[in-house]
Formats: C-alpha cells, structure tokens, sequence
C-alpha cells in the first residue's frame, strides 16, 4: 500500500508548531529518531516526512514509509530545547537503538521523562495493518539497508552514517526473524 499523503497531511497539520523536540515512531509506536526544531515542530516533521531536509545524510537515516507516530515535546525557550532531546534519545535509545547519526549529551543522572505533550497518528489504521506485515517490511528494509551502506561506501563513511547503519541493520534482522517465525518453527535454522 503506497503512503495515503492525504491522511498524513492532516494529521501532520494538528501537530504544534512551537519549538521543541519530536521523536518519529513506526509501525508498531516504537521511537526510532528524536530531533530538535527550531522552527517549529510542524514544519521540522512536515520535511522529514516528505524527504525534504537539506542533508542527505537525514534523508537517508530513516524510512518515512515506516514513521507512524509522532510524538511532540514543545518548549517555552530555544535553551531548553537541547538537554530536553538529550533527555529523549538517552531514554528511548536503550529500548531500540535510533537512527540519530550523532548523539546528544546525557542528561544528569535522575532527570524526569517528561510526557508528550501531543501523540499524533500520521498514518491510517488501514496503512499500518498493510505494511506492519513482514512480507512487506523485509524487504522494504532491505532495501533502505542497502541504500545507506552504498552511501556508507560511496559518499561517506562517517561514524554517524554508520551509527545509522547499525540501527538498519538490527531492524532488518527483527523483520527477518519475524518472516522466518512465519513458517512456525521453533528455530528454523535447526534440522
């Protein structure tokens, strides 16, 4: 199922455009990248979400068939803006390794997890049940992993492209696993 733009805009459109940190989530609401705007958390997820950032390094971290969800974290001060992302990746980065090329600086020990102030759905309930299906993200992943190791080899071989890549290839190997347990062997690796 091809991406419903239309959905996506309007929900893109309920978002605040105050300034803050956003943390872009996937299929199954696991947070895969948290970023910081400057200009607005609308505008910021609006780019991400249409491949229009400037680098191409961005472009290539994540896949914006797999963002789902978008959690928005607005702030008062532009000052508060870099320890609360800080705050953000050190917590959900553990869980499930982010596609953040670079890593923001952690937070003191003890720092409060705020909540976010808008959880917002930017793909349809019918989109998500299409491409939550292995069948479909296997391959899809595949395909992004091979793209941002060409760019690895070709362009850049950074240690934040291949942070990048790192966090690819652990997805591709979740949506391998659950392909092969579609078989419903217990190991099919065993014989």
């Amino acid at each position: 199922m091809a991406i419903d733009f239309t959905f996506r805009k309007k929900a893109v459109r309920t978002l605040t455009n105050q300034i803050g940190v956003y943390v872009l989530c996937d299929l199954d609401q696991v947070p895969i990248y948290v970023g910081q705007s400057k200009d607005g958390i609308r505008s910021r997820v609006a780019r991400h979400l249409t491949s229009a950032r400037s680098d191409i390094i961005a472009n290539r971290q994540i896949d914006v068939w797999e963002i789902a969800w978008v959690l928005a974290y607005p702030v008062e001060t532009k000052e508060e803006i870099t320890p609360l992302e800080g705050v953000l990746f050190h917590h959900f980065n553990p869980k499930s390794q982010l596609m953040n090329g670079s890593i923001p600086a952690a937070p003191p020990a003890g720092t409060a997890i705020p909540d976010p102030a808008q959880v917002v759905q930017v793909m349809s309930d019918e989109e998500i049940a299409d491409k939550i299906d292995p069948v479909q993200r296997l391959p899809r992943q595949a395909g992004h992993y091979t793209n941002i190791v060409g760019h690895f080899l070709a362009v850049k071989n950074s240690p934040q492209v291949a942070r990048a890549m790192d966090a690819h290839f652990k997805r591709l190997a979740s949506y391998h696993a659950e392909l092969l347990g579609l078989t419903g062997e217990s190991d099919p690796g065993e014989e």
